[in-house]
C-alpha cells in the first residue's frame, strides 16, 4: 500500500466517522478522498472507481432525504413540522457542536407537534422523528461504506 492509499484510507475513515458524528461532511470527505486517489493513481480503473463512488454517494444522499421524509409523512407529521425540525437542526448545529443537529431536529419536531397537538400527543411524533434521523444516518453510512468498498476493490485492481 502506498502512502497516498494510506492517507486516503485515513480520510475515508474520518469521513465515515463524520457521518455518525456530524462534525465533518462525511460523504463529501469520502468522495474527495477517493477523488485524490483517482488523480494520483490515474487510469481507467481509478476514474471508474471515482465515478461509481460518486453515483453511490449521490444516490445515498437522495435516498437519505426521500425515505425518512416519506416515513414522517406517512406517520402523519406535516411538512411544517419537518421544516420546524430542520430549522432548529441548523440552529442546533451552531449552538451545540456535534450533537446539536440531531437535538435541534428532534426539539423542533417536538415543539411544533406540541403546538399543533398538545403535550400528550407530541411524543409519538417525536419518536417518529428520532427514527427518521436514525434511518437517515444509516442510509448515508451504507452508501459511504459501499463507496469505500468500491475504492478498496479499485486499490486491489490497480
Amino acid at each position: 500500500m502506498s502512502l497516498t492509499e494510506v492517507v486516503v484510507a485515513i480520510a475515508i475513515l474520518i469521513g465515515l466517522v463524520g457521518i455518525l458524528v456530524p462534525v465533518l461532511p462525511g460523504s463529501i470527505l469520502v468522495l474527495a478522498a477517493i477523488g485524490v486517489w483517482a488523480v494520483q493513481t490515474g487510469g481507467t480503473t481509478a476514474w471508474g472507481v471515482l465515478a461509481a463512488a460518486a453515483v453511490l454517494l449521490a444516490a445515498g444522499t437522495v435516498v437519505k432525504y426521500a425515505v425518512p421524509g416519506r416515513r414522517l409523512k406517512s406517520a402523519g407529521i406535516p411538512a411544517s413540522t419537518q421544516w420546524a425540525g430542520a430549522g432548529l437542526a441548523v440552529a442546533g448545529f451552531f449552538v451545540v457542536p456535534v450533537v446539536g443537529i440531531f437535538a435541534g431536529f428532534v426539539l423542533g419536531v417536538y415543539l411544533a407537534e406540541r403546538h399543533r397537538l398538545g403535550a400528550r400527543l407530541a411524543w409519538p411524533s417525536t419518536k417518529s422523528a428520532l427514527a427518521a434521523v436514525g434511518l437517515s444516518i444509516l442510509i448515508e453510512l451504507a452508501a459511504a461504506v459501499l463507496a469505500t468498498l468500491v475504492w478498496v476493490g479499485g486499490v486491489v485492481a490497480t
